[in-house]
Formats: C-alpha cells, sequence, structure tokens
C-alpha cells in the first residue's frame, strides 16, 4: 500500500505514522511527505527516515484547482494508492477527492460529527462536555464530514486543563491512527484475494 502523507505544521501524527512503518514490514510504505507550508518543521522529521518529501504552495498557482491538479499529478508519478492526512490543514476538493474516492484519510482530534474543523479540542473541552476522543474518517469534500472508519473516546477528567487534555488527545491519535492504517491495510489485501 503505497502512501502519501500531507500535513502542514509540526508532524508528530507524521512521526507517530514513520516510526509505526518505517520497517516495511507490514505492506504499508510511506512514498513521501506532502507540506503546504515551507518551514513546517514536519518536513524535518521525514528525513531521519529517508522519506522524500515535497512543498509548494497554493500561493505558487493562479488557484486553487491548479495547486490541487498539481498535488494529484504528484500522487500518479508516485503511484500513490492511499492519501493520509496527518495535520494538513487545507480542504481537499476536486480533482484530487474525485480521483481518490475512499482512499484520502483524515484524523481528527474529537468525536465527530462533534467539533468539527482547526479547534476540535479546544471546542470540545469549552464546551464542558465530559468526553472527547479522536475520530479517523474517510475525507470528501466537506470539512471533517467524510464516513467515519473509526472513533475511539476519551473522558474528560476533572480538573483537567486544555494543554493536559492537548496532550492526552495527541497521544491517543498517535496510537489509533497506525493501528487504523493497518486495518485498511488488511482491508485492501482482503480484497485483492476475491
Amino acid at each position: 500500500m503505497r502512501c502519501a502523507v500531507f500535513a502542514s505544521g509540526n508532524g508528530s501524527n507524521f512521526q507517530a505514522l514513520a516510526q509505526a512503518f518505517s520497517d516495511g514490514q507490514e505492506g504499508i510504505d510511506l512514498v513521501f511527505l506532502f507540506s503546504d507550508q515551507a518551514g513546517a518543521h514536519v518536513l524535518d522529521r521525514a528525513e531521519p527516515f529517508g522519506i522524500k518529501t515535497y512543498h509548494f504552495s497554493p500561493e505558487d498557482f493562479a488557484n486553487r484547482q491548479g495547486y490541487e491538479e498539481a498535488l494529484l499529478k504528484l500522487c500518479q508519478e508516485e503511484a500513490i494508492d492511499w492519501i493520509i492526512l496527518a495535520g494538513y490543514m487545507r480542504v481537499l476538493h476536486a480533482p484530487l477527492v474525485q480521483a481518490y474516492p475512499q482512499a484520502i484519510i483524515n484524523i481528527h482530534p474529537s468525536l465527530l460529527p462533534a467539533f468539527p474543523g482547526r479547534h476540535g479540542i479546544r471546542d470540545a473541552y469549552q464546551a464542558g462536555v465530559e468526553e472527547t476522543g479522536v475520530t479517523v474518517h474517510y475525507v470528501d469534500a466537506g470539512i471533517d464530514s467524510g464516513e467515519i472508519i473509526a472513533q475511539v473516546h476519551l473522558p474528560i477528567e476533572a480538573g483537567e486543563s486544555l494543554a493536559q487534555l492537548e496532550e492526552r488527545i495527541h497521544q491517543l491519535e498517535h496510537q489509533v491512527y497506525p493501528a487504523v492504517i493497518r486495518q485498511l491495510k488488511g482491508r485492501e489485501d482482503a480484497k485483492s484475494l476475491n
């Protein structure tokens, strides 16, 4: 399963994926990391694993479609089967979403459909809910609106600060995302037997 990882920032989820799949023993190959941010720390995280990196910005293109066509071309040239979003802070549209139906996944730090968007942890914390969690879902053209693949619940502890909750959510993401990708790989293997 040839995978591209898209990320925009620090890259802790990418790091967890690279550590989980760097030995290549599971048939999950992280072919390249793409970032839309030239100075993103995630680009530095790829080097120790020998994972190629690419960067270009939407501002380099006349419009969003040109940017996404360039992403699609890159994925096609690298024979990518799956696109894994790991803190990629842009909404994907056609042609990329159409070219990879149910083959682009994202991890989101809330129990979707509650608290979609950029600040899922903060929004859940400020809402005073008793639990939150993480969701892995397929990506469609909406914001955190694709079909849910898996969710893991996490109670919010009494007296917990937002920073403490953020840390626990990120630790949970680092466990859940590789596990779900392994499950998806198993489904792909089962399909190929039919």
